[in-house]
C-alpha cells in the first residue's frame, strides 16, 4: 500500500497543493497578463480581476471545502483519543474546530468580494480569516502537546509551534501596515510614500498565508492512522 493510501493522509496533501495553487496559479496568469506587479503583490491583488478572479473564486471554496473536511477529520481524531487518554479537554477541541471552520468560511467571503469592488467586506473578510487561521495553528499546537505522547512525536509539535509562531508573529505587520496604506491600485508606485508599508503589509500576508498553509503538513502522519466512516441508519414509520 502506497504512503498516500493508509488512513486519510491523502486529505491534507490535497489541501496543501490545492491551496498553494488557488494562491500561485491566479498569481501567475495577473501577472501574464500584467494585471499586478511581480513583487509581492498582496495575494487578493492577484483576484482582482478577470479572469483570474474567476479562477480565484472557485478554487478558494474548493480549497475552504478541503479546508473544512481537515479541520473536522482532525477534530474527530483529538475526540477519539481524548476518550481513550482524557488528554484533550473537549472544550479545547471545539472552540479549535470551531475557530477553524470560520478560518474557511471567513476564506470564501475573501474570494467572492474582491477588494476593488466590496472593498470594507473584503478587509473584514480578510482580517477574520488571517485572525481565525493563526488561532486555530496555536490551539492545535497547544493540543499537540498536551496530547503527546499519545498523539504527535515531539518533533511534529516542536514544527507546529515553529509554523505557528511564524504566522503569529507576522499577523501583525500584515494589519498594522495595512492601516497605512492608501492607495487601492493594483499597481504599485515605489515613491508613493505609503510603499514601505505596503510592501510590508504583502511580504508578511504571504509569510501568513502560506505558514497557515503548510501547517496542514504536519497532519500528515497522524491522518495515516484512522479513518472515518458514515453510518445510516433507516427508522420505519411504525
Amino acid at each position: 500500500m502506497f504512503w498516500f493510501n493508509q488512513g486519510l493522509c491523502a486529505l491534507p496533501v490535497f489541501l496543501v497543493i490545492w491551496s498553494s495553487c488557488t494562491f500561485i496559479v491566479p498569481y501567475l496568469i495577473a501577472i501574464f497578463r500584467g494585471d499586478v506587479d511581480v513583487v509581492f503583490p498582496y495575494i487578493s491583488d492577484t483576484g482582482a480581476l478577470p479572469p483570474e478572479s474567476c479562477v480565484f473564486g472557485m478554487m478558494t471554496v474548493i480549497t475552504a471545502c478541503a479546508g473544512i473536511a481537515t479541520i473536522y477529520a482532525r477534530y474527530k481524531y483529538v475526540e477519539k483519543l481524548s476518550e481513550e487518554t482524557n488528554v484533550v479537554s473537549p472544550k479545547l477541541n471545539k472552540v479549535a474546530f470551531w475557530v477553524g471552520i470560520a478560518s474557511c468560511l471567513t476564506m470564501c467571503i475573501v474570494a467572492t468580494f474582491q477588494e476593488t469592488t466590496v472593498t470594507k467586506v473584503h478587509d473584514i473578510g480578510a482580517v477574520l480569516f488571517f485572525f481565525c487561521g493563526v488561532l486555530y495553528t496555536v490551539l492545535q499546537s497547544i493540543i499537540s502537546y498536551r496530547a503527546y505522547p499519545y498523539g504527535s512525536s515531539m518533533a511534529v509539535c516542536y514544527v507546529r509551534t515553529v509554523m505557528a509562531t511564524i504566522a503569529f508573529l507576522a499577523l501583525f505587520p500584515t494589519v498594522i501596515c495595512a492601516s497605512f496604506v492608501n492607495q487601492t491600485r493594483l499597481h504599485r508606485n515605489p515613491l508613493d510614500k505609503d510603499y514601505p508599508y505596503y510592501m510590508a503589509s504583502a511580504v508578511n500576508e504571504w509569510i501568513v498565508a502560506f505558514s497557515f498553509i503548510c501547517y496542514f503538513l504536519t497532519y500528515i502522519h497522524d491522518f495515516k492512522m484512522f479513518t472515518l466512516r458514515v453510518k445510516t441508519e433507516y427508522e420505519e414509520d411504525s
